[in-house]
């Protein structure tokens, strides 16, 4: 199975930029990819606990419903460690389907990956 990794690092203080790895994410589970996004330095904002309920752009349905999509599709979701700590984000702060992972995971999830994409 092919697989697609997006990497994001844009937060909430840029919410138009926060849609694309969900709406991609679940298309490419659509079409049989795997596909995994790493929130890291400001974009672990967007998925601390009731943060994504507040952002809506325009028509798009709210950032919540953008990610439940994505997570319903089986996208996994991976909260970078080392930005909890530079951020100062306590590890409970995380909605309970993403995974608090370090360099070390980032790093393979790229290597394993057939395409990475940065957001």
């Amino acid at each position: 199975m092919a697989k697609i990794l997006y990497v994001q690092t844009s937060g909430t203080d840029t919410p138009e930029r926060l849609y694309a790895p969900f709406i991609l994410g679940a298309t490419a589970a659509a079409m049989g990819v795997e596909a995994a996004i790493f929130f890291m330095i400001k974009g672990i904002t967007a998925v601390r606990r009731g943060e994504a309920e507040k952002i809506r752009i325009g028509a798009f349905p709210t950032l919540a419903e953008a990610m439940r999509q994505a997570l319903d599709a089986g996208v996994k979701i991976y909260i970078c460690e080392q930005s909890t700590q530079l951020l100062g984000v306590p590890r409970g702060d995380f909605i309970p389907e993403g995974t608090i992972a370090g360099g070390a995971t980032l790093n393979d999830l790229a290597l394993d990956a057939d395409a990475v994409m940065t957001f």
